[in-house]
């Protein structure tokens, strides 16, 4: 069989459990698009219904600019999840850091999926700087967050709506970004295309953009190839996929256990085409805090991180709520 009729293969096999509606806990739980209304404000997160699936992790030997850290090629299984149609912006992220609407119910809409009060949750500390440095504020990608902040956001959006909200794993990130396709980028192999898709160093003018403005992959999710990095929960590690050969994972997530490395995916608007792909694997670094005056250094802020931000994910299947403690790092920070 040819390589381009198996691509076409694999994709309709996972489309096909796209939607679908299942009893969970007494409950009937539609799996399709919705947004995400925060009580207060006018704003909505768009989710996307990422069907479950299997797919092939990573890039083959002969893929180009293939880094070694991306093989081989492993199959990996994914649950259900929804994931958000576009990076977090600036003006959702400023609700998390001003925490002025905590106060204001969401009333019979509210989720059940997560008993938090809100108040409980941290709060991000104010930077000595202005994070944004001058790209845009007003529909422009949040950045320079660390994970711990990110994962943060994640559980006061969590308390905020009852629904269960995190950043995604590294295998759930790769396998939304590809969305049922193996090629380079989830639009095929040819790099001519990529400017349709994504900011990057060829056309970004040196900065980040508005979101949402190139076109989006086969499942709905909008600049996941540039404009910003996106945190995923994982840890980095380099033979990660060596470990893995010859075997199915599912689900699969790597807890960090110390504050660096972490897996960063999709690449920004700094980044060569190369780092764009599918299968390209960042993570963070010490730099990241280079031009961080305090001692000790901020656990909320990368000051030199203008090109890493994120988006979150929710899992169909809700997890209880000492693993949901885990997903946004009770005990663990960077």
């Amino acid at each position: 069989m040819s390589k381009k009729k198996n691509r076409v293969i694999h994709s309709l096999i996972i489309v096909s459990v796209c939607v679908f509606t299942v009893n969970v806990q007494g409950q009937k739980k539609s799996f399709e698009a919705y947004k995400q209304k925060i009580s207060g404000t006018d704003l909505t997160i768009s989710m996307k219904p990422i069907p479950g699936g299997r797919f092939s992790m990573g890039s083959p030997s002969s893929e180009k600019g293939r880094s070694t850290d991306e093989g081989p090629l492993h199959e990996v299984e994914i649950a259900p999840f929804w994931m958000a149609e576009l990076e977090i912006t600036w003006d959702l992220y400023q609700l998390f850091m001003s925490r002025d609407i905590d106060n204001i119910k969401a009333g019979t809409s509210k989720g059940k999926e997560v008993s938090l009060d809100i108040d409980a949750v941290s709060g991000a500390t104010t930077p000595y700087v202005e994070m944004s440095f001058g790209m845009g504020t007003d529909g422009y990608p949040a950045i320079c967050m660390t994970q711990y902040a990110a994962s943060k956001f994640c559980e006061w959006l969590s308390a905020k709506t009852g629904n269960f909200y995190r950043l995604p794993t590294e295998a759930e990130w790769e396998y939304a970004c590809r969305a049922g396709t193996q090629t380079i980028y989830s639009f095929g192999d040819n790099v001519g295309q990529l400017g349709d898709y994504a900011w990057y160093s060829k056309n970004s003018q040196n900065k980040y953009q508005k979101v949402g403005q190139k076109k989006p992959n086969p499942w709905g999710l909008h600049d996941m190839h540039g404009n910003v990095a996106e945190w995923t929960l994982d840890a980095y590690d380099p033979d990660l996929y060596n470990e893995r050969s010859g075997n199915r994972t599912q689900n699969p997530f790597i807890k960090p256990m110390k504050t660096y490395p972490r897996v960063v995916r999709g690449g920004s608007w700094k980044d060569s085409a190369e780092k764009l792909r599918n299968a390209s694997r960042g993570y963070s670094e010490k730099r990241w805090k280079v031009r961080d005056p305090q001692i000790p250094k901020s656990k909320w802020w990368h000051t030199d991180a203008q090109f890493v931000g994120f988006r979150i994910v929710r899992p169909y299947d809700t997890p209880s709520q000492k693993e949901q403690k885990i997903y946004w790092k009770k005990k663990h920070t960077n």
